[in-house]
């Protein structure tokens, strides 16, 4: 963490702060605020709080991640030199906001379902910024998702282009379990019930119905279970599922819902810094 905060440091000062070198003096003390503008869920507090650690100030974090907050209430409370908040401030926002617009859609979303399926997974996806995926990640697990796979060795996933140079869904799946060790679980992302069926007789763990309507698949779960291919396999589903139509989705019957939208099209919280001088 300590490399990635540095790096991250790195990168937004450049060869330095050339607004706050020329305007503050270095022993100005300050204190400052996190403040929340709009009403969500807290994620990322743990890293902002090491991010303005990492120059030597005071940090008390009033709001814990995965906590609400309401429009106006403090996150974090910052005290130390002026120069050094100001230096981290846009680097400390951007991970705050991020983090916690995706756990708040995240858990915008659970809260939706909630009464309809609540033994229902929503699930993260690898659309995520590169560089941030595993804060991306941090950040559906805090508003309440799973975060599916951190990384490609997490798991088989085994994907249409997979299978479009193998040849056949059986025939992956059965490559898979020849080459990769039983530990891994498979998985398996099918278009339509035939091929549904044959990654169920085929020994997968996991198949994902991709692109298919509510109707289909609902079908499709018909017959599978007329087939008794059901039992200890779990059914996920994505492809063009958000907040809007997820409640049809969810009536479905089906174990996860993986969400692309949940990081490639998050929404920041709106989340300012407020600085004062420190009255000693």
């Amino acid at each position: 963490m300590e490399n990635i905060i540095n790096k991250w440091i790195e990168e937004d000062i450049g060869f330095g702060d050339i607004t706050t070198e020329a305007l503050i003096p270095n022993e100005t003390l300050a204190n400052a605020k996190l403040i929340s503008k709009q009403e969500g869920i807290v994620a990322g507090a743990q890293i902002v709080k090491e991010i303005f650690e990492s120059r030597g100030l005071m940090v008390a974090i009033l709001k814990n991640d995965g906590e609400e907050v309401f429009k106006n209430e403090t996150i974090i409370e910052i005290m130390g030199k002026a120069k050094d908040i100001l230096v981290l401030e846009r680097v400390a926002l951007n991970i705050l906001m991020r983090m916690s617009g995706i756990a708040t859609n995240t858990r915008e979303i659970i809260d939706k379902i909630n009464n309809i399926a609540p033994n229902l997974k929503i699930a993260g996806t690898r659309k995520t910024a590169p560089g941030l995926a595993k804060f991306d990640n941090l950040a559906i697990t805090i508003g309440g998702g799973d975060s599916h796979r951190f990384c490609l060795d997490d798991m088989i996933l085994i994907k249409d282009n997979h299978i479009a140079v193998l040849g056949s869904v059986s025939k992956a799946i059965q490559k898979a379990k020849e080459t990769v060790s039983f530990t891994k679980k498979i998985e398996i992302e099918v278009e339509n019930s035939k091929d549904a069926a044959i990654a169920s007789k085929n020994g997968a763990d996991i198949i994902m119905l991709d692109n298919m309507d509510p109707e289909s698949i609902k079908e499709t779960l018909e017959i599978l279970n007329d087939f008794n291919l059901r039992e200890n396999i779990l059914i996920e589903i994505s492809g063009g599922i958000n907040s809007e139509n997820i409640i049809e989705f969810a009536k479905t019957g089906v174990d996860i819902i993986s969400i692309g939208s949940l990081t490639h099209s998050a929404k920041s919280l709106d989340i300012g810094l407020d600085i004062s001088l420190e009255i000693s």
